[in-house]
């Protein structure tokens, strides 16, 4: 017996796709993070960041979540409030989904739409600015932070990447994920690098974000991108890095839902592209991981609706050969992703990021730094 809806995040699915993938080329293995109570993989980090900010007094019962998110973070947050009690505050922006406004509200979370744009044109500074002050306002409050929140990464390295090496260990050539506040690529990506070293690690953008350097410039694709190099993520620990048009984001998520019956949002349509991308580079001995964060359903307004498809400019649909020409072409954004960091220190402080934030953080630091010292002495 389940006693908390919170004991069923993790253990989610590897899915093949076996009328896009050929036989002769590397086996694409979906991670299918829909199969969380949430509906997403944030379901993962935001239990963690409550629970430890439970764990060190900094939320107490009946307390207050704050927290920026334009969507699938948030609505973990809603969900996870529910289950343990809490107020939840989420700061959203005019790009928020109707749906996912509906998803947060059917938990009981209080909406904050904040229409003012950032020096970036995005409203992710201005969100978090204004989050980190109502933090500081209301009694009894607590803000996950999952921006500057080193836990954030920290939860996907102690689960999500245990969690697919003891599901596919054998023959792991790839991993493949988006990147916005780094939590899941930096977390995995470091997990990989220090205990399966010969993984290609690849990080996938929008084209307009700069997380990997470049011109900034607005892109439609949500839960995907920032105006900077997020904290959470060793740049390091990535071997490759793409960046995906709108319009191909979205082409390939409806093609995958009309090929194989899988749904998934914009972000992994643009992930699952590059993993036919690697396949045919690859030989069918080797495994690629592509993550899928979520599934299409909550964005049946936008994603699949053919007149707002129309509306941007769009295609609507096109045949699963075509994605696959399409992946053939892609070229990478950088092959030496280091060079290309956009990380900014005068953040914390001109967004007055919480105190709490910087403590777990240099604690996490800490302790990263002792267990590699003990490591190197026991070797």
């Amino acid at each position: 017996m389940i006693s908390s809806i919170l004991e069923t995040i993790g253990n989610t699915p590897l899915l093949t796709i076996p009328n896009s993938n050929k036989a002769d080329e590397g086996q694409v293995l979906f991670k299918y993070e829909r199969y969380n109570p949430g509906g997403s993989i944030k379901d993962r980090a935001a239990l963690h960041l409550i629970e430890e900010a439970e764990k060190r007094g900094l939320l107490e019962p009946g307390g207050t979540i704050i927290e920026s998110s334009s969507g699938n973070f948030g609505i973990s947050l809603a969900m996870i409030g529910a289950a343990k009690g809490y107020h939840v505050i989420v700061l959203v922006d005019p790009k928020t989904t109707s749906a996912n406004l509906a998803l947060l509200k059917c938990f009981g979370a209080e909406v904050i739409v904040v229409t003012e744009q950032d020096d970036c044109g995005s409203y992710h500074k201005t969100r978090i600015s204004l989050a980190n002050q109502l933090a500081k306002e209301i009694k009894n409050s607590y803000r996950p932070d999952q921006c500057f929140n080193l836990q954030n990464s920290e939860a996907h390295y102690k689960s999500t990447a245990r969690e697919i090496m003891e599901q596919c260990s054998s023959n792991l050539s790839t991993f493949i994920t988006a990147v916005s506040t780094g939590g899941q690529l930096g977390g995995i990506s470091k997990y990989l690098k220090t205990f399966a070293p010969g993984v290609q690690v690849i990080g996938v953008d929008a084209v307009g974000s700069v997380i990997f350097g470049g011109e900034s410039d607005s892109y439609r694709i949500p839960g995907i991108g920032l105006g900077w190099t997020p904290v959470n993520l060793n740049i390091e620990n990535i071997d490759r890095t793409y960046k995906i048009t709108d319009e191909q984001a979205f082409l390939t998520a409806r093609a995958f839902a009309r090929h194989e019956g899988i749904l998934m949002g914009p972000s992994s349509g643009a992930c699952a592209l590059v993993a036919l991308k690697v396949a045919q580079q690859l030989g069918p001995e080797e495994r690629i991981v592509c993550m899928i964060s979520d599934g299409g359903d909550r964005y049946i307004q936008t994603l699949f609706n053919d007149e707002w498809l129309e509306q941007q400019g769009f295609r609507k649909t096109v045949d699963i050969e075509t994605i696959r020409e399409m992946a053939l072409q892609l070229k990478p954004w950088s092959i030496s992703p280091s060079s290309c960091a956009n990380y900014r220190a005068d953040l914390t402080a001109t967004l007055e990021v919480p105190h709490s934030t910087l403590q777990m953080n240099l604690e996490l630091r800490t302790q990263s730094y002792t267990n590699k010292k003990s490591s190197i002495y026991m070797d």
